[in-house]
């Protein structure tokens, strides 16, 4: 054999996507197809388990949640919503590792418990479930999310204790968040504002209001990379639609920025963006791929 065929060989096949269809069978391939079929009742069984977790759980919250607001100082019971949610939340990713749904790594974002400075962590929005990965991890976080998923019956009381923030109003987002960072704290903000989009490439144009609220709190970003081998609860999946599992994440924390002195925030969202490109588009065994169609 020579050097260019030892070569060709060697290379990843993340570089060599012309060869997809050239791929012998696996002789492991009869193992394989008995192995999904082991693991479809599995699969079923611990996904409605999942589901009867936060059906559960999430009225439980809402429930325990009313009267809290109603007696605990509001400082008092923001900690306690936060600290609430966060344990729900890493409850529910060790269940899904526990029975094999996903397999994430998160290891990344446990410098994030070290952070002593306040601080905005803008994921990258992949799918419907990103949030919980984060906040999983993240024993305070402030959270800005979707006015409607506040007047959720599972969802929206353990959000309202916690006092997470709407995205309603703009100009109040803003200002909330800025008055949130300047107490201390970390704000979790997807700078995309929805889930990306299936036919973007990397990610959606990202917003504005990431810039306005770092520059307004005087306060860096630290992006987050997330990426997935499925588009499991991305924006257009239909919910019936069921996934292969087990389900890879991969979550990546960046190098914190912080706007210029005299960078517009338009420029920082351009600054911010193109890091985001450059990072999800580099070669990756869980990078994203353009459907077709």
């Amino acid at each position: 054999m020579d050097r260019k065929d030892s070569n060709t060989l060697d290379w990843p096949r993340c570089f060599m996507p012309s060869l997809e269809s050239q791929t012998l069978p696996r002789p492991d391939s009869t193992a394989a197809q008995a192995r999904r079929w082991w693991r479809w009742p599995w699969d079923m069984a611990a996904t409605v388990g999942g589901i009867a977790y936060w059906g559960i759980f999430g009225l439980l919250f809402t429930a325990v949640s009313i009267p809290l607001i109603l007696l605990l100082p509001c400082p008092v019971a923001k900690k306690l919503g936060r600290s609430m949610l966060h344990r729900a939340f890493g409850v529910f990713v060790s269940y899904l590792r526990a029975t094999d749904l996903v397999q994430a790594d998160l290891s990344s974002l446990d410098a994030l418990e070290e952070e002593t400075q306040p601080v905005i962590i803008a994921p990258n929005h992949t799918s419907l479930w990103d949030a919980v990965f984060v906040i999983s991890k993240l024993p305070q976080p402030i959270c800005i999310m979707k006015e409607a998923i506040l007047k959720n019956p599972f969802l929206g009381g353990g959000a309202r204790l916690a006092g997470y923030i709407p995205n309603g109003s703009s100009a109040r987002m803003v200002k909330d968040a800025a008055e949130a960072l300047q107490k201390g704290g970390q704000l979790l903000l997807f700078p995309e504002g929805t889930r990306t989009r299936r036919e973007a490439r990397w990610i959606n144009p990202l917003r504005g209001g990431c810039a306005l609220i770092a520059r307004k709190a005087g306060v860096a970003v630290r992006p987050v990379f997330i990426r997935s081998n499925t588009r499991f609860l991305e924006k257009g999946w239909p919910l019936w639609k069921k996934p292969e599992f087990p389900i890879r994440i991969s979550i990546e924390l960046g190098e914190p920025i912080t706007p210029g002195e005299d960078e517009t925030a338009h420029e920082f969202t351009k600054r911010l963006e193109g890091l985001y490109e450059q990072n999800l588009s580099r070669a990756h065994k869980l990078r994203r791929q353009v459907e077709a169609g």
